[in-house]
């Protein structure tokens, strides 16, 4: 028996299909592998007795047990698979966080104050997942070093940036990036005992402090830029930005690291730039102007941010998953202000990552 093939002429004969007359195979279906990364600044997380600020009376044991008990707290809320903290002054105030917390994680660091930090804290990573390398960047490349006004060359960011290689789930290695960048407060003069050496009262000095505040972050921010290039050209794997940016994410130095204003008109620029994980998610996102981690004067902002690189925008031709959902965890802004608790909220961005199966 002859089979016809209806679009030709009547009396030809057309092969049968054979391949046509089995089903076809399902689609695989697609399966979400979820991951929770957050920032927090937990606010001079120092160990008792260490004296961080001249100013400032250090912890007593009593404070101590308290600050990690409540930030333990925390960190039990966020249940995160990747946690980012700043103002990290003692590594050990860290572990006695975690271990609070009653959650089980692999890596607890913050490295340079394994022995307590000076001048600076420092920023630190918790994370639950097999890490691969973790190195803490201080140094600027020549080209980024900028002259801060009656300061000298800026050849270091303040608080070294922390970046992470890490494994994922399923086997796909990510990149992330723990910053904290110079806050605005001005930036005043001062001797080698930490004494001012200008008035403060001076509008004019202030003006000038602030200036050098200002292009200490815009320098850092550039010098973050750079580090953010290098990962996504060498790399080609997924980043995630963790940190208190100091500034909103409009910001002229946040965009700065982002770069991400020319993508609607040049594709090219997807490649190395960052997207804000608030901007990016695929859930239906809570009022914006509720979202916020910092209030300064009554003043609300969101300095506490997560980018992400274009694999996790789930319009973007080279999407491994999407940012399903951010959530801020500020209720505690408007409780009493004791120093064990931080001034600043937490931010959490549910992502996914596609794994066909």
């Amino acid at each position: 028996m002859n089979t016809f093939d209806e679009r030709a002429p009547v009396g030809a004969t057309a092969p049968v299909d054979v391949e046509s007359l089995v089903d076809p195979a399902p689609a695989p279906q697609v399966q979400w592998l979820t991951l929770h990364v957050a920032t927090g600044n937990l606010l001079n997380l120092a160990a008792p007795g260490h004296v961080y600020y001249p100013n400032q009376d250090p912890y007593s044991d009593s404070e101590a047990t308290r600050k990690a008990e409540w930030l333990g707290a925390q960190i039990q809320r966020l249940n995160a698979d990747v946690l980012g903290v700043q103002e990290v002054w003692d590594e050990s105030a860290l572990r006695a966080a975690v271990h609070a917390s009653g959650m089980r994680y692999t890596t607890v660091a913050a490295p340079g104050s394994e022995d307590g930090a000076s001048g600076t804290p420092r920023v630190g990573l918790v994370t639950r997942l097999p890490v691969l390398d973790l190195e803490s960047v201080t140094a600027f490349e020549p080209a980024d070093q900028v002259p801060i006004p009656e300061l000298g060359l800026q050849t270091r960011f303040e608080r070294p940036v922390l970046r992470a290689h890490l494994l994922s789930k399923h086997g796909q290695t990510l990149q992330v990036l723990v910053v904290h960048l110079k806050s605005k407060r001005p930036k005043f003069l001062q001797d080698d005992q930490g004494n001012v050496l200008e008035d403060r009262d001076d509008p004019g000095v202030v003006a000038r402090a602030t200036l050098r505040s200002l292009t200490m972050r815009a320098a850092e921010a550039c010098a973050l830029r750079r580090l953010v290039v290098d990962i996504t050209h060498r790399t080609r794997e997924p980043l995630v930005l963790l940190g208190d940016m100091n500034d909103s994410p409009q910001a002229v130095t946040t965009q700065m690291i982002a770069a991400n204003q020319s993508v609607d008109y040049d594709k090219g620029a997807r490649d190395t730039a960052l997207f804000h994980a608030w901007d990016v998610q695929t859930e239906a996102p809570i009022r914006r102007d509720v979202a916020y981690s910092h209030v300064y004067r009554g003043w609300p902002d969101l300095l506490d941010q997560v980018w992400v690189s274009e694999e996790f925008v789930a319009t973007s031709r080279r999407a491994l998953g999407d940012v399903r959902r951010v959530d801020v965890f500020n209720d505690h802004l408007h409780e009493s202000r004791e120093r064990w608790r931080s001034d600043h909220g937490f931010v959490r961005a549910l992502l996914r990552l596609r794994s066909a199966g």
